[in-house]
C-alpha cells in the first residue's frame, strides 16, 4: 500500500545564500577593478579651466617622461604604434587619437609622433591635458 503524504510541501527556494554569494562577488570586484587597470604612470600637463580629457571612442597613445612610447598599455616602437593605428582606422574611418604626453616627457618625442600620425592621414590627434585648478 502507497503512502501518501498529506498538506502543502515547501518547495520554495532561500535566497540568502545567493545573495551572500552576489554580495561576496561584488566586494572582489570592487576590491580587484582599480588594481587592473592601472596603466602606466604619467603625469599630464595643466592647461586651462577646460581640458581634453580624451575619449572612449578614440586611440589611446602616451608617452612617458623617458621618451617611450605606448599604444593602450604596451610600450612599442613608434612605427609599430603608427602601423596598428592604420590597422583600426581601416575598422572605423573616423577614428580619433589621443596622444598623452607626460609634463616631463621631452616634447620633440610627442611631436615626432602627432607628425607620424598626421603623415599618414590621421586628422583627429588631440593632446591630453589636465585642468588647473589653481
Amino acid at each position: 500500500m502507497v503512502r501518501r503524504r498529506s498538506g502543502i510541501s515547501d518547495v520554495g527556494m532561500s535566497l540568502t545564500p545567493m545573495i551572500d554569494i552576489m554580495t561576496t562577488l561584488l566586494a572582489v570586484f570592487m576590491v580587484t577593478t582599480p588594481l587592473m587597470t592601472a596603466g602606466i604612470d604619467i603625469e599630464l600637463p595643466r592647461a586651462g579651466k577646460s581640458a581634453m580629457t580624451g575619449n572612449d571612442h578614440a586611440i589611446q597613445i602616451s608617452v612617458d617622461s623617458k621618451g617611450n612610447y605606448y599604444l593602450l598599455d604596451t610600450q612599442l616602437p613608434s612605427d609599430e604604434i603608427v602601423k596598428r593605428a592604420i590597422a583600426m582606422r581601416g575598422e572605423n574611418p573616423n577614428l580619433a587619437i589621443t596622444l598623452s604626453g607626460d609634463t616631463h616627457a621631452d616634447y620633440g618625442a610627442v611631436m615626432f609622433m602627432m607628425g607620424k600620425l598626421k603623415d599618414v592621414g590621421f586628422q583627429r590627434v588631440g593632446l591630453r591635458t589636465q585642468i588647473d585648478n589653481k
